[in-house]
């Protein structure tokens, strides 16, 4: 079976299709016949749009809903074309979620003039392609393809779920989740009679209907606006609504499960336990072979596929792995079983960070915001996010380290590798302003007392880098970059300067505690 989630909305490029061989074209001297097909989708039918070659007099159909179409099938008579050769649509109900091939023909007559095959669009894996996972050995091979079918049938069971509900309402499509941009998150001192009380209770019933089947949860969802309804979707996303289905970007997933530990812990209740397990085993679940996670589970095509710091997404995670395994503040609920299977996720992530940090003439330094997750080096996100160094996602990853990672040999080598790397590449004599147009800029004063750190440092030489979310380029200075590019970003952080100044006190008393 093939999901089909970017048809959804959408129409597919217009394909030619190639002529029947076995069949002869009505005049020697003209093209081959083809018909010229658009094809969209939604719940509840296939809707063709096309023209069909001279001397068509119909136009049939033949659809499996898995495998391949036999050569005996039947073919289905669409409405009749008049005048013949003209323009035809056709609607094909679908009698399930999902369909595998599909067949048009032409005729004239009871002569079949050219024939076209074609299937459901597939997202195909930029990083996780089978060339890129035949460099493995082959038990590591194994373990990536069944990791992969896993996310596959996990994508599947997501869309019958939802286009069941669609075709039980007569909807063509399901209703976007109410969007909110405001990123759910919760205080570090929320008081537990805050989980006890109203508000959190209705907030861990919205949050709970708008758990995806595989346990995960989107982003940008309205949950004071209340549960999600029959033939909803889970998403808020307008354009591809299977985009970001389940996801760690932007708090998302970790703080879901943050709340409803509170409130189970808080009041014992049954659904709430049951949504937090299923959140949890999400976490394992989404866990990459190698100790990594991909930014949205069941995997998407695209970035989405690297090993992703960015916006911290992996630091959450561990963040909330770490408190279960020691059953910490909310998580004092978890059984010795969950708590063995946080650790062993835990530990397996560090080493994956271990693996992944970048070295510079064999020097480690820092972090990528994401990272291959095949190979583990430095990838490419969005056109302002090219293969660099981070100096804000790899700072707040190594406070974390420093205030709860373990104190091996080999962590704590990262940490201090880290922290010189940062001590290194501070930058000064800049000061934050706005220019002429109102727009933040930051200029040279040898005066300002502020140190920063760039977002980006360039691989090989640790210099400041600044790409364009237009036109993709690397600039070597904030000022070339914002000139020719729209600018919603940071391209600045003083993360690093907590951690030189606060964090660093308290990780040398911390290492000495652990002696």
């Amino acid at each position: 079976m093939h999901r089909i989630s970017l048809l959804l909305f959408i129409g597919l490029p217009v394909c030619l299709l190639q002529p029947a061989s076995a069949q002869t074209p009505p005049a020697s001297s003209s093209p081959a016949p083809v018909i010229k097909l658009e094809l969209t989708t939604d719940f509840l039918a296939l809707h063709l749009k096309g023209s069909a070659p001279e001397g068509t007099t119909a136009i049939q159909y033949r659809l499996a809903e898995t495998g391949r179409i036999d050569k005996e099938s039947t073919w289905i008579p669409a409405k009749p074309l008049s005048p013949p050769g003209t323009s035809f649509t056709v609607d094909i109900p679908l009698p399930a979620s999902c369909w595998s091939e599909l067949q048009v023909r032409a005729l004239h007559g009871e002569q079949e003039l050219t024939v076209k095959k074609t299937t459901p669009d597939q997202d195909e894996f930029k990083l996780l392609s089978s060339e890129h996972l035949s460099v493995l050995p082959p038990d590591q091979q194994k373990a990536w393809q069944d990791y992969l079918k896993k996310s596959k049938d996990r994508s599947n069971a997501e869309f019958d779920l939802l286009a069941a509900e669609c075709r039980k309402l007569g909807s063509p499509n399901a209703k976007p989740a109410p969007d909110n941009s405001d990123t759910l998150e919760l205080d570090s001192d929320t008081p537990e009679e805050w989980f006890a009380g109203a508000e959190a209770n209705a907030l861990a019933d919205a949050v709970i209907s708008y758990q995806t089947p595989s346990g995960g949860w989107s982003k940008s969802v309205d949950y004071k606006a209340g549960p999600r309804q029959p033939g909803g979707h889970w998403t808020s996303q307008k354009g591809d609504p299977w985009h970001y289905c389940g996801t760690f970007d932007n708090r998302t997933t970790t703080e879901q499960i943050k709340l409803l530990a509170g409130v189970f812990v808080a009041t014992k209740r049954a659904d709430v336990k049951t949504a937090l397990m299923k959140g949890l085993h999400y976490l394992f679940e989404a866990q990459y072979p190698n100790g990594g996670w991909p930014q949205n589970y069941p995997v998407e095509s695209g970035y989405h596929e690297a090993i992703t710091l960015n916006d911290d997404a992996m630091t959450h995670i561990l963040e909330i792995l770490q408190k279960l395994s020691e059953g910490n503040d909310c998580f004092s609920f978890a059984d010795e079983a969950l708590r063995q299977r946080a650790r062993d996720a835990f530990d397996k992530g560090i080493k994956n960070l271990v693996a992944m940090q970048v070295r510079i003439d064999d020097k480690p330094t820092v972090w990528c915001a994401q990272h291959h997750p095949i190979t583990l080096e430095p990838a490419q996100a969005r056109a302002k996010e090219p293969p660099s160094l981070s100096g804000a996602e790899s700072a707040n990853l190594v406070k974390f380290l420093m205030r709860s990672g373990p104190t091996t040999p080999e962590v704590i080598a990262m940490i201090e590798a880290a922290l010189m790397w940062f001590e290194a590449n501070r930058l000064t004599g800049l000061r934050k302003t706005k220019n002429a147009k109102g727009k933040t800029d930051y200029v040279a004063d040898p005066a300002s007392t502020d140190v920063l750190w760039a977002r980006f440092y360039d691989l090989k030489t640790s210099r400041p880098i600044f790409a364009g979310a237009n036109d993709g380029i690397v600039y070597h200075s904030f000022q070339e970059m914002a000139a020719k590019n729209k600018v919603a970003y940071d391209f600045f952080s003083t993360r690093p300067g907590d951690l030189l100044t606060k964090e660093l006190p308290r990780w040398k008393k911390r290492l000495s505690r652990e002696k």
